[in-house]
């Protein structure tokens, strides 16, 4: 009994999932980018953990809302230029969801 692989193939799968990685990430990593020059930076409240892990307070909380709002006003960009970005930001974030969802349908077409 001789097993054969199938070399090709497997180099083929690497370079498709080597791409659809750097399709994920990049287009996320441009979307989240966009996002906080358009002034809409991500905050993120504090949740509470029972482990071990550090978690900030209320008060650094607003104080890390307050330094994005104080940021936000000081961009030098134009109304327009920050609409457009905010549209490329959820541009992005489509392109990512649509990248996973064709690996998606590669897996259960396939």
């Amino acid at each position: 009994m001789e097993i054969t692989i199938d070399w090709f193939a497997f180099v083929q799968v690497f370079a498709a999932a080597l791409v659809g990685a750097l399709l994920v990430v990049g287009f996320y990593a441009a979307g989240l980018r966009l996002l906080v020059r358009s002034g809409h930076a991500p905050v993120v409240a504090p949740a509470e953990f029972t482990d071990a892990i550090t978690v900030i307070s209320e008060k650094e909380a607003r104080r890390a809302a307050k330094a994005a709002a104080k940021a936000a006003k000081k961009s030098p960009l134009t109304d327009g230029q920050k609409r457009l970005a905010l549209v490329g930001a959820y541009g992005a974030f489509g392109l990512c969801g649509l990248a996973v969802l064709g690996g998606l349908l590669l897996i259960v077409v396939r």
